[in-house]
């Protein structure tokens, strides 16, 4: 394939956002339940990367607002403990306490300027783009914290294309802005679902980064563990 284009998933592919989440989520609970054990933080963690999960995917699929899921996953924290269950303003507010611990851990992987570098020496004509799903606001604000933003020539967030992965009027969307065809574009996600297959569907070349080394057999899609492999995948020679 000749490629003209690589687009990439957001969280969990250019920004660890699990580690973030963890972090954001162990500070804010310290604050809200001062003296919790360790045992109990593990415990409400698990529960708060599952309503992440749950709501998350409820929102991309349009079944509730961006300002509910984060309303049912504060919910669903509480009720899990037991606890009263917040208004809307309080479950805002407790949100936002959060949110702002989160926010403080935002990072990059540490092979993802690299593999853009390595991308950009080899293929300076090579267009790159961001596809993810969420609101325009937040992810743009993710790609400037983590320093990367002025690397990508669009982003198509789900929030603002009003369709979300793995439709594929989303990638078809990011092509056109791109003025690359699907044919020549190549999609990178940590989804095997919501990305490489659904990029591939579409007709893209999808590329599973698979960050875990599950060793899951995907004759369907081509498997990667590491960005800095993706200038290979793409024949593109890596820069020493």
């Amino acid at each position: 394939m000749s490629t003209g284009a690589v687009l990439f998933d957001l969280d969990a592919t250019l920004m660890d956002h699990d580690a973030a989440r963890a972090a954001g989520f162990a500070t804010h609970v310290a604050e809200w339940l001062p003296g919790l054990q360790g045992g109990e933080l593990e415990r409400l963690d698990e529960e708060w990367r599952r309503l992440e999960a749950l709501h998350y995917d409820q929102y991309t699929s349009r079944l509730c607002s961006f300002a509910e899921q984060r309303r049912r996953r504060v919910r669903g924290m509480h009720d899990s403990l037991g606890r009263a269950v917040p208004s809307d303003a309080e479950a805002d507010a407790w949100f936002a306490s959060y949110l702002s611990h989160y926010r403080a851990q935002w990072r990059a992987f540490e092979d993802v300027v690299t593999a853009l570098d390595s991308l950009c020496l080899a293929h300076p004509q090579l267009a790159l783009g961001v596809v993810t799903n969420g609101e325009g606001e937040p992810q743009r604000a993710k790609l400037a914290a983590i320093g990367v933003a002025d690397r990508f020539a669009v982003v198509v967030a789900s929030g603002e294309a009003g369709v979300a992965k793995p439709d594929a009027a989303i990638f078809a969307l990011a092509c056109e802005q791109l003025g690359v065809e699907p044919d020549r574009t190549a999609h990178v996600g940590d989804r095997l679902d919501l990305d490489a297959r659904a990029a591939s569907a579409a007709g893209l070349h999808g590329i599973w980064l698979d960050r875990h080394g599950t060793e899951r057999a995907t004759p369907d899609v081509t498997r990667i563990t590491t960005l800095d492999q993706l200038s290979g995948v793409l024949g593109v020679k890596h820069q020493a």
